[in-house]
């Protein structure tokens, strides 16, 4: 299905994170998704956290325990795989502390400051590349130093 290649998910990805609309047609395109693509579940548990925080109140929680337990299921498939630690990282570094589901932040991070330090030997391809140095620098998750070592990194 052409609908869950990585360069079409990752457009669903951000644009559903930048609205409401985007967020629903992205959780509905894989709700029901029950194969064994770790990286497809990998996105199956951003839409679920998208659709938490879209969700009432009373819901919230229910669709970020399930997509802490995708995210649980789509790591242990491909544990090496930077694009499934960075979505996971993407929504674990959001979440309030007080639930308790920010886990992997510190783990995945470092995983993932590593594995961008490498490229092109990161398992990221030029555009993935691009999106998790930029959100690992742009949203301030790196010292100073580690960010102007990825700035030397070339896509």
């Amino acid at each position: 299905m052409s609908s869950l290649q990585p360069a079409t998910l990752r457009r669903h990805y951000e644009q559903a994170a930048a609205g409401k609309e985007a967020g629903e047609k992205f959780y509905n395109l894989l709700r029901d998704y029950a194969g064994q693509d770790a990286l497809v579940l990998g996105y199956k548990a951003a839409s679920e956290a998208i659709k938490a925080r879209d969700a009432s109140m009373l819901n919230k929680l229910t669709y970020v325990q399930q997509a802490a337990k995708t995210f649980d299921q789509a790591v242990g498939l491909d544990s090496n795989n930077a694009e499934i630690r960075f979505l996971r990282f993407s929504v674990e570094s959001n979440l309030p502390p007080f639930l308790g589901l920010s886990k992997h932040v510190d783990e995945d991070k470092a995983f993932l400051l590593n594995a961008t330090l490498q490229h092109p030997g990161s398992g990221l391809d030029a555009e993935a590349f691009q999106t998790v140095r930029g959100f690992l620098v742009g949203r301030g998750h790196l010292s100073e130093a580690d960010a102007q070592r990825l700035a030397q990194v070339k896509s």
